[in-house]
């Protein structure tokens, strides 16, 4: 008996059977568009084919340069660059996988000043307005989409997925909001389906019955002006009709105002609306956004909500997670917790992608940890998110550790980031690394201080002793109102109604958070917070937002002028942010701390002073390296112990890897 019997079931899409029900999602890395990444993205992909994910879909290929994501993006156009991914697609069917090609057009989302789409209505998220297509060159669109599909065959690929949702160029077409045309392309809801139906009946055209074609489709816009319930329904028979084998199902534009994959969204969040598909389709539908552990995915399919389930960041995160699934391992699976920091951020910052829990992913080449050929010793002081990549890496190479830890449990920083509301997923992060601890037989020393006599005998010393709160020099520093965030967070202070947070960094918005979360919030409290409604009733899924309950006065207060939050992550800030003012969360900027007492916090703001009136003041204003013990024994210095950034797991993550890596 197999642990997850339904999602390791094979299942057979037209010509292709697939070993399990896992789908990796289509992500974008960085490394499509250049051809010298051809063999990084090979090794990319091939690791997780060996990992026996069921089918692998690449990054978004667009079928014309003017639907290039960025300039000179990747594109599949021609039989040469369709020559070229045939070591793509021999790297993965190697490992046993399966391989499908994503063609995505960019549209009015395209960050250059080529970009076409249905009309010139500039989209928010680009500086580029694009120019409407004429007649004919949408009509040519939907045929250069068949012959990427054509080509990506010709290339070795076992299915192609053809991008519908998110707000892309096909997704254009479908709304309103984007398609003011009066052509047969456009004018009444049924005209602007035109060019999805095109696009799918063409493709199969030229590929025959057998080839499998996913479709994306978008089952909640939540942008206004989006599609009703009623459209979706008939657009997806329509493409059914068309020779559509899978539906994949997206959520949400891209310049939605609606957060979909990232840790504040629950779990599963649109399950149900990928049920809602399946009543109405005949082929199978693969549900999709914040699934990210081998349970979920069972009762999605278990329940009948879905055939397949795509698991994209997942993915990312741990190679292995079908593997270690199968073999009733799934503790041992290094879960995704949702936080964008390596993976989205990155490819919006036209960086290469990675991922926070798993820096090897898309270093494959590059980030290699190969078995020491020697036993040595490793000593790691300090348990925190770099300590631990630190002594698991080091004990996957084959090094004898030894991991000190002060306090009685593992975590560090991290332990105190997953209090905050949204952010409870981290939890998975220090459950992962505790159990490799275990099974790679680390000898795990909690509550023990390293003392410099104690590291004497290792080979290697490694110092991840991290982070202590910085206390800044305010007259008053020292009232029995001033706590620290540390102590707030693990809950060794309970907090007044009325509240006062110093520093507006990303721990004085997660605090900040924390303070004004209502605990009684359901995850359908949720979706009514964030104005999501039925597309059936209300198009585009967007309704009225249901205000937030106040559970505390809190007021955040930073020294500099510039707008709070703004050093947030990219694809996330803006949502953090919007859930403070949906809590009615004070921000004031500008200000200088004149003085603590039992007034309260005494400020300046614009020349003016200000009293605010608390129970309490938080401080939140960064932190400091603690490096004493690395002061005497010397040893490598990784994690806040090196730099203290502000909860900086990244950072620390990586640099552990790497460090390890070079031993």
């Amino acid at each position: 008996m197999t642990p997850y019997p339904h999602l390791l079931a094979p299942v057979t899409l037209g010509n292709l059977t697939l070993r399990n029900r896992v789908v990796m999602g289509s992500m974008h890395t960085g490394l499509e568009d250049h051809p010298w990444d051809i063999d990084k993205l090979s090794a990319y992909f091939a690791e997780r084919a060996r990992g026996e994910v069921g089918l692998i879909i690449t990054g978004g290929y667009a079928p014309t340069k003017r639907g290039w994501l960025k300039p000179f993006a990747s594109e599949m156009t021609n039989r040469l660059q369709a020559k070229r991914h045939e070591r793509i697609t021999a790297a993965v069917h190697d490992e046993g996988g399966a391989i499908a090609l994503q063609v995505l057009h960019a549209g009015r989302y395209g960050y250059h000043p080529l970009s076409q789409s249905a009309s010139d209505k500039k989209s928010p998220i680009t500086p580029f307005k694009p120019s409407a297509m004429s007649t004919k060159e949408v009509d040519a669109c939907a045929t250069a989409f068949a012959k990427s599909v054509a080509l990506a065959r010709r290339a070795g690929y076992d299915c192609v997925e053809i991008m519908g949702s998110e707000g892309y160029l096909i997704n254009q077409f479908l709304a309103a909001r984007t398609n003011d045309r009066d052509d047969q392309w456009g004018g009444s809801a049924s005209r602007r389906m035109h060019f999805a139906v095109e696009v799918v009946r063409r493709s199969r055209e030229l590929v025959g019955d057998d080839f499998p074609i996913i479709y994306r489709i978008s089952l909640l816009d939540l942008v206004e002006g989006g599609q009703s319930w009623e459209e979706i329904a008939e657009l997806a028979l329509h493409l059914q009709a068309a020779g559509v084998t899978v539906f994949n199902t997206g959520i949400g534009w891209h310049e939605a105002r609606v957060p979909t994959i990232i840790t504040q969204v629950p779990r599963g969040a649109w399950r149900s609306h990928t049920a809602r598909l399946k009543e109405i389709v005949d082929v199978p539908v693969c549900a999709s956004n914040r699934i990210n552990t081998p349970e979920l995915a069972e009762d999605i399919l278990a329940s009948g909500e879905a055939d397949l389930v795509s698991m994209a960041r997942p993915l990312l995160a741990d190679p292995d997670f079908v593997a270690k699934a199968a073999a009733d391992r799934a503790d041992e699976i290094n879960t995704c917790i949702a936080c964008n920091q390596a993976c989205l951020d990155h490819v919006f910052a036209n960086k290469r992608a990675s991922c926070l829990v798993n820096p090897r992913a898309c270093h494959e080449t590059e980030l290699v940890l190969t078995p020491t050929m020697r036993k040595q010793t490793v000593a790691v002081v300090g348990a925190g998110p770099a300590g631990l990549a630190a002594a698991v890496n080091a004990a996957e190479r084959g090094f004898a550790v030894t991991l000190f830890e002060q306090a009685a449990e593992v975590g560090g920083q991290f332990r105190l980031a997953m209090q905050v509301p949204g952010k409870e997923d981290f939890a998975d992060t220090l459950r992962y690394f505790t159990r490799r601890l275990e099974v790679l037989e680390v000898d795990v020393r909690l509550g023990t201080p390293a003392a410099p006599g104690d590291l004497s005998t290792y080979d290697h010393t490694v110092i991840a002793t991290g982070v202590v709160p910085r206390i800044p020099d305010i007259p008053g520093i020292d009232h029995p109102k001033v706590v620290s965030y540390a102590d707030v967070l693990a809950g060794r202070v309970t907090v007044g109604r009325r509240v006062a947070v110093i520093g507006a960094g990303g721990i004085g918005v997660d605090v900040s958070h924390y303070l004004s979360h209502d605990p009684s919030d359901t995850d359908e409290d949720w979706y009514a917070h964030w104005g999501v409604g039925d597309p059936a009733v209300h198009p585009g899924g967007l309704t009225e937002q249901k205000p937030r309950t106040q559970v505390r006065e809190v007021t955040l207060v930073q020294r500099k002028s510039t707008p709070i939050g703004i050093g947030l992550g990219k694809t996330s800030g803006w949502a953090h942010r919007a859930v403070l003012k949906q809590s009615g969360v004070q921000l004031v900027s500008g200000a200088t701390y004149d003085l603590i007492d039992d007034a309260g916090l005494h400020l300046t703001v614009d020349g003016e002073p200000r009293v605010l009136d608390v129970d309490h003041v938080v401080v939140c204003a960064g932190q400091e390296s603690v490096r004493d013990l690395h002061d005497e024994v010397g040893g490598h210095l990784i994690g806040g112990a090196d730099v203290a950034a502000e909860l900086d797991a990244k950072r620390a993550i990586d640099q552990a890897t790497r460090l390890v890596a070079a031993l």
